[in-house]
């Protein structure tokens, strides 16, 4: 089996191309490959699939072995993948998600390589119920969370898959393996949760540490950032267009107010490639 290793922003991927389907073992191989003692080492195994309804099909196995719904970052490095292996000549492309159906993908090429990818990641999911949490309100805005004692206040919203976005004084310094996995499976959660502490510097830009569902704090969160930009809108913080800085760079989102969608740019690299 040939893989290639790719990160975007540092959130990375052993991307797998060529297989019809999801092999039947591919969450023990997720948990053996990414290991990064005894394995290649990566936040998640990304397959790149046939679609019937997309260009192509992308299938999120994280590093525990559950699967990912959506991944910003990862649909970057197949969009990445696909035209610089040769796999299509298109510079706009289509790329059928888990948790968010056939989403658009523009490329930004330079040289005969993507340097860039806008992602239109869809409509965002604001019902509490739908993200999911337990709230049933229309928007869970700064809604309180009790852990061991402290009191949270989080926004919640789902871009594919499920997130509670928390605002914080230092998000660069907040204790991340603290709070991070108590969030992430609290019983106001019944699909367990991706959590991003995040601090606004101004309307333009905010900082964000993220602690992933199923994988534990990582380097950037791609959906997670579209998260951000949306509960940052919603509590009146920041414009519909923002920089969020995470640990390995930089997400440029935009809320689009006429169409509702969400739209990340951002660029994702190969590291190396083997095989098994």
């Amino acid at each position: 089996m040939n893989f290639t290793k790719m990160h975007g922003l540092g959130n990375d991927f052993i991307v797998i191309a060529g297989e019809q389907q999801l092999p039947d073992n591919a969450a023990q191989l997720a948990i053996d490959l990414c290991n990064r003692f005894f394995g290649i080492g990566a936040d998640g195994l990304v397959y790149i699939l046939p679609s019937e309804n997309a260009d192509f099909r992308m299938r999120i196995i994280n590093s525990d072995g559950s699967e990912a719904e959506q991944c910003g970052n990862a649909i970057r490095c197949v969009a990445k993948y696909v035209y610089d292996n040769g796999l299509t000549n298109k510079e706009l492309i289509t790329i059928e998600t888990l948790g968010a159906g056939a989403q658009a993908v523009q490329l930004r090429v330079e040289g005969g390589k993507v340097q860039t990818v806008r992602v239109d990641m869809g409509e965002p999911i604001l019902n509490g119920l739908a993200v999911p949490t337990t709230v049933d309100q229309e928007q869970v805005v700064e809604h309180p969370i009790e852990v061991d004692g402290r009191e949270f206040r989080f926004t919640a919203v789902s871009m594919g898959n499920p997130h509670c976005v928390i605002y914080v004084d230092d998000a660069a310094n907040f204790d991340l393996a603290a709070w991070g996995p108590k969030l992430e499976t609290h019983p106001m959660f019944p699909r367990k949760i991706n959590v991003e502490f995040v601090t606004v510097n101004s309307r333009e830009h905010t900082e964000m540490r993220v602690w992933e569902r199923g994988a534990g704090p990582t380097l950037a969160c791609g959906t997670g950032a579209c998260a951000t930009v949306v509960a940052s809108v919603l509590n009146g913080y920041t414009d519909r267009t923002a920089t969020v800085s995470l640990k390995g760079g930089d997400l440029l989102i935009e809320w689009n107010e006429a169409d509702n969608h969400v739209y990340m740019t951002g660029p994702a690299a190969e590291v190396f490639r083997g095989s098994l």
